[in-house]
């Protein structure tokens, strides 16, 4: 064996075939920008965007470094989230050419000041509680200062993974009855990964889609995982019935078994409450975690591995052993685990090629 390794490995090709997939489901006039917040949910920004700008239409972000470290590789569309809170925010995002999602008065009087309407993209509250000008408010900005102008309409739902949550409806219904006031050449925009996959008829002019290109929205077995994390296992030990591993001696052996220890624990990135009994992979077979997880190590039941041994690779997740599967099985979500990644986990951005 080699020094040792965690690695994060990163597969483009993954990437390319879920947004395939996703476009496949909204109509064809609708337009698909790719959220990639948070360095690509943490799948390195710059390399997502050189693999998949063909595929897409445009690109979300929320902090404006990303956004103009977008620009420098991508001519595509490229919007704003959250908007800019200052002038000169403002002047960076125009000398950019960004898109920029106004979500309250504070945002508008900067763009009231400048005098500069184009590329804007107005944010509704229809439920989620969280951003966005509330309904009145909104028209009376409308009609006092937007009825020529082309913008978006946008909203965001709070419950799309969830298709019978009855909020979904009551959120259409309050974005639809306002779309209906507005001049017929305003955009629109309320899809999400979830509504994508459960309600693609609201594709309207403008998904966007983030979770879901990362292969990490659960309750969908057609998007894969585009990340491995994996670690080498460093010691295998026998130990009987009755003894303990780990921390607080969490784990206690029902039967005499076979632990490894592998080298990945929660200054890596891995959750520090993973329960005993999450499924990880060694060798294409079955392995459990027993023990609570350490600052660098985890401990992992390999009794029914037979050729199991120092310098074999334990992978947490994978494109065959879904992100999801870590996240739901520890109270936790795709999105977390993707960015809590720690930089001495080595990453590898696989070729295209």
């Amino acid at each position: 064996m080699t020094s040792l390794s965690s690695i994060l490995e990163i597969d483009p090709l993954i990437l390319r075939n879920n947004i395939q997939k996703l476009k496949n489901k909204i109509k064809p006039s609708s337009n698909f920008l790719a959220v990639i917040k948070s360095d690509a949910y943490g799948h390195i920004l710059s390399k997502v965007v050189h693999d998949i700008d063909d595929l897409v239409d445009g690109y979300g972000v929320v902090r404006i470094d990303e956004a103009t470290e977008i620009r420098k590789i991508s001519k595509k569309k490229i919007l704003l989230m959250q908007g800019v809170y200052s002038n000169d925010d403002f002047k960076i995002a125009k000398k950019n050419n960004l898109d920029l999602v106004v979500h309250n008065q504070h945002q508008f009087n900067i763009i009231k000041t400048s005098n500069d309407y184009k590329n804007l993209w107005f944010k509704i509250n229809t439920g989620m509680n969280r951003l966005g000008f509330e309904v009145d408010d909104f028209l009376n900005i409308y009609e006092n200062h937007l009825k020529d102008v082309r913008f978006t309409l946008m909203t965001h739902l709070a419950a799309s993974n969830v298709k019978e949550d009855p909020s979904n409806e009551k959120q259409f219904l309050r974005f639809e009855e306002l779309s209906k006031k507005l001049n017929p050449c305003v955009q629109k925009s309320i899809a999400n990964t979830g509504c994508v996959l459960n309600f693609p008829e609201k594709s309207f002019d403008w998904v966007r889609v983030g979770i879901g290109i990362f292969g990490g929205y659960i309750g969908n077995n057609e998007l894969q995982t585009a990340i491995t994390l994996k670690s080498q296992i460093i010691n295998v030990k026998e130990i009987a019935k009755g003894e303990r591993v780990g921390y607080d001696g969490r784990a206690v052996a029902e039967n005499d078994m076979k632990i490894a220890t592998v080298y990945l624990g929660y200054a890596d990135g891995l959750p520090q409450h993973v329960k005993d009994g999450t499924i990880v992979m060694v060798n294409n077979q079955e392995a459990k975690v027993f023990g609570k997880v350490s600052m660098d190590v985890t401990t992992i039941d390999v009794t029914n591995i037979k050729d199991c041994s120092i310098g074999d690779w334990c992978e947490y997740f994978s494109p065959n052993h879904s992100i999801n599967n870590l996240a739901s099985n520890n109270g936790s979500i795709s999105y977390d685990l993707m960015i809590r990644i720690k930089s001495r986990v080595k990453r590898i951005y696989k070729n295209i090629n």
